[in-house]
């Protein structure tokens, strides 16, 4: 066989034609039986596993395709594999196997390869690309895929292991899968690669999974402890979970803020598969679980038939584990509802996704109270339930087709039964946002255009190009739906995610659904590259004004103050004189000025700057003649207030969410362009905090002896910036005083017997909520926002607003989109949103809510940015 080496740029035929079958069953192969006794091994091979480990339908395993010991050096299931190990073997085997095609799909932050190998018989993968596009007809042109034709074409599956970087089995067991497929000869792999396309995608965050396997390799001795107390199975904050700005990946299938998922979204809008597979691990002391999850508790938006194939695909794995007496479960536990998830995304997408969650062992071997549960015995389970997978994708493979094409093909009749006949979003006043929005969009497969008529909506008129329409009747409809609509009304009160995520409150867009013939106004379609009409603004001796409130706006002031030039904030509204007619600027409007030190800066030097902010926010800046205003304050006195550098710092480590701090990194450092240093909350008694400005504990505790040093620190001026649970600790810990409002969950499941008090209980909790807050548009912390502002609630505990310093309370009906209890109402309304209080010269800020959530809540990121530059003057 001719060696072949990897190459990204290696031209690839990626066509293939789906050979003709003559009723061929793929039932009896069994390729999840796993063999113990030496009877039945007549049809089995080992595989490369420390555990013993036998699978029938094998003849043979081919001698000219390396084993994973023979390229690692050492046996899977010996120690954890680093993610260039996962690529050196899927490289050494692309190099091998006429089967298998390698390719990279994108980088994580960190420059590591994002990769995956397509997995086939010879003669599909010499004309891959011709299945590639009779299976996108399944999206694109469903109603022109006849029966006949699917009995003809490979499904596609995709393999998608370890999105938790420390859930380190799966990717262990991709090995298995690659190295099976690749060379194994027999019934159980022959049907397998003529009848399927097949994904593997080893590590779906090498960045997370670099920082777990460093940590139990170099804390592991010779001989492994199964203590869980050993400092190997105790990994240090934040864990490698996610990804280098502690992003939780399986959360960011929907607002796909990430490279990793901006690469495998494309990867999977590329192919369209009609399976994923999404392999994951639990608690220890957990046996293993598959879909279908809690009946209940399924996306109303997800068809019946996509559940009776994740139930008809059940029995494949429940039949697998039977035979090696591995107990497992279904139907409890985990849901189908948030579509932010590896496993519920394809259910809106036209397949089915299925969740494998493996008791883990985390090291290599630790203590539960069954017993001692061994990494290779994971491995061994998620190569089972990958075998299973594969079985069950071969039997059903032209019920897949169907489904996926019928899911695309009835999208009319659909969008026939809804009120409305698209959506539309407002693009005046958002900053960007509603062009985000619809970017986002986009990258789902959302067609949108721009109104190429008059619309009415709410009692205004917008006129052409004021807006964008997304109609409902295109081929990712049931997903547009999925991510517009607001949702009050559920079948269960239960969630094991978030309940709600309706993009036009994320971004705080003007949004809704519309009818008739302004349904139909549609213009140019919106391209989501398209490049904007930017330039350097004209010159100035008096400065340039930016209207606040965009991301555009605040990466414009921080590259201007890293100039070392001059910006201020107008705290009251004003108008200028621009030609005949007079504008009007809201407060909060900047003043970037061409002065350092006082002395004003030649054009000719600040020439750099202005290009850099003008390619970018070009068309923002308004080129001042005057620094006389005919209406409000005068630019140059003191209601435009000077704006200095901000140090800003963020505290990690203990109890604190490395989640929330990631959000926040991630929106200051990557988005904003600005320096943050991260600090480690025990360490906080040792270190200086003379030099920070600005501190943000931006979710949990951050304990009682960085509650004293923060103290000290506030009163000697500093600002401290507390985001959601963190909030509630500045309370505790005496930074702020808050009359809390208790809510007496026992009293409300008095009488729920012992086998529903957990349900129960569960009813009162705020499983990611979207609430409304009402602001005072004087103050700087509402600058560029407005009166109301959506936001993300995922605590219980709320607190009277203080006498003085209430910036924003939750409204007297807060629940815009989401479960909220009844119960829960009262506590909510007109509680404490966002406050700031005066300590010494320094001040507290405190937001009951995570603004910034998950980096894709923008319309809430303002307040961050309000809170950073403007804080440390109120």
């Amino acid at each position: 066989m001719a060696s072949r080496s990897f190459s990204p740029n290696r031209p690839r035929s990626l066509q293939s034609v789906s050979p003709a079958r003559s009723g061929r069953v793929a039932a009896g192969l069994a390729l999840a039986a796993i063999v113990l006794g030496p009877a039945s091994r007549a049809l089995a091979q080992e595989l490369p596993l420390s555990e013993p480990f036998s699978v029938i339908g094998i003849t043979s395993y081919d001698e000219a395709i390396p084993r994973p010991d023979e390229v690692l050096g050492f046996e899977v299931g010996t120690r954890h594999t680093r993610p260039e190990e996962l690529a050196r073997y899927f490289e050494a085997v692309d190099a091998s196997s006429d089967r298998v095609r390698l390719e990279r799909h994108g980088f994580t932050h960190e420059g590591r390869p994002l990769i995956h190998a397509i997995v086939s018989a010879p003669e599909n993968l010499a004309r891959l690309e011709e299945i590639r596009a009779a299976n996108l007809r399944l999206f694109a042109s469903a109603e022109s895929v006849s029966d006949r034709e699917l009995e003809t074409m490979p499904a596609v599956v995709y393999l998608a292991y370890s999105v938790h970087g420390n859930e380190a089995s799966g990717s262990e067991a991709s090995l298995l899968a690659l190295y099976h497929l690749a060379a194994g000869r027999g019934p159980a792999v022959d049907d397998a690669l003529s009848d399927l396309v097949v994904i593997i995608n080893p590590s779906l965050n090498p960045d997370g999974r670099d920082r777990f396997v460093d940590w139990v390799n170099r804390n592991r001795g010779r001989v492994p402890s199964t203590d869980p107390q050993d400092l190997e199975h105790n990994e240090p904050w934040p864990g490698g979970r996610t990804n280098h700005y502690w992003f939780d990946l399986n959360r960011d299938w929907l607002p796909v803020t990430q490279p990793e998922s901006r690469a495998r979204l494309a990867l999977f809008a590329r192919w369209r598969p009609q399976l994923l597979f999404d392999f994951h691990e639990m608690g220890r002391e957990a046996t293993f679980f598959f879909q279908p999850g809690v009946p209940s508790r399924t996306n109303p938006n997800t068809p019946e038939s996509n559940q009776e194939l994740t139930a008809r695909i059940g029995r494949y794995h429940a039949r697998a584990f039977d035979r090696v007496g591995q107990p497992y479960f279904s139907g409890e536990t985990f849901d189908d509802f948030f579509y932010g998830k590896g496993s519920t995304y394809p259910d809106i997408n036209g397949a089915v996704g299925v969740l494998f969650e493996q008791a883990s062992s985390r090291a290599l071997a630790v203590e539960t109270s069954t017993g001692e549960l061994r990494y290779a015995r994971t491995i061994r389970n998620q190569f089972i339930a990958t075998l299973s997978s594969l079985e069950a994708a071969v039997d059903l493979r032209t019920e897949l087709l169907r489904h996926q094409r019928d899911f695309y093909g009835s999208v009319d009749e659909w969008a026939a039964g809804l009120p409305h006949d698209a959506w539309l979003v407002e693009r005046a006043g958002t900053g960007g946002r509603a062009e985000d929005l619809v970017g986002l969009l986009a990258t789902h497969g959302i067609r949108s255009y721009e109104n190429s008529e008059a619309v009415e909506t709410d009692g205004r008129r917008l006129s052409p190009g004021e807006a964008y329409i997304a109609p409902v009747r295109q081929a990712q409809g049931r997903l547009l739906e999925a991510l517009m609509e607001r949702v009050t009304s559920f079948r269960d009160s239960v969630f094991y995610d978030v309940s709600a995520w309706t993009l036009p409150l994320a971004y705080d867009v003007p949004a809704g659904p519309i009818s008739g013939s302004a349904a139909r106004a549609l213009g140019v379609e919106f391209a989501p590259d398209s490049p904007r009409l930017n330039g350097p603004p004209g010159p100035s001796s008096i400065g340039w004004l930016v209207p606040w409130g965009s991301e555009v706006a605040a990466r414009s002031l921080v590259r201007w103050l890293d100039a070392g030039l001059e910006a201020r904030v107008l705290t009251r509204p004003f108008s200028i004189e621009s030609g005949a007619e007079e504008r009007e600027f809201p407060a909060g409007t900047l003043v970037l000025a061409p002065r350092r030190e006082r002395e004003l800066v030649p054009h000719g030097d600040l020439q750099p700057v202005l290009e850099e902010i003008g390619a970018e926010a070009g068309t923002l800046l308004i080129p001042l003649g005057t620094t006389s205003t005919p209406a409000g304050p005068d630019l140059g006195g003191p209601a435009a207030r000077l704006i200095l550098p901000r140090e800003v710092a963020i505290l990690t480590g203990g109890r604190l969410s490395s989640n929330r701090a990631g959000e926040i990194w991630h929106l200051l450092d990557l988005e904003t362009g600005m320096p943050v240093s991260l600090l480690d909350a025990d360490r906080l008694p040792r270190l200086d905090l003379a030099r920070y400005d600005v501190i943000i504990v931006a979710g949990g505790s951050a304990g009682s002896a960085a509650g004293e040093v923060l103290k000290e620190w506030v009163d000697d001026g500093g600002t401290l910036i507390a985001l959601g649970t963190s909030a509630a600790w500045s309370v505790e810990a005496g930074l702020l005083e808050r009359e809390e409002r208790v809510f007496d969950v026992d009293s409300l499941v008095t009488g729920a017997g012992w086998s529903d008090l957990g349900v129960a209980r569960g009813t009162h909790s705020i499983a990611g909520t979207i609430l409304e807050s009402r602001l005072d548009q004087s103050h700087p912390l509402a600058f560029g926002i407005g009166d109301r502002l959506p936001l993300f609630v995922t605590s219980g505990r709320f607190f009277s607003p203080p006498d003085r310093g209430a910036v924003a309370t939750y409204s007297e009906s807060p629940r815009l989109s989401g479960w909220l209890s009844d119960a829960r109402i009262s506590q909510v309304s007109g509680a404490s949103a966002v406050s700031v209080e005066r300590i010494g010269r320094g001040r507290v800020i405190a937001v009951h809510a995570y603004p910034a959530y998950r980096g894709y809540w923008k319309g809430g990121a303002r307040l961050v940015w309000n809170a950073v530059f403007f804080g440390p003057t109120l």
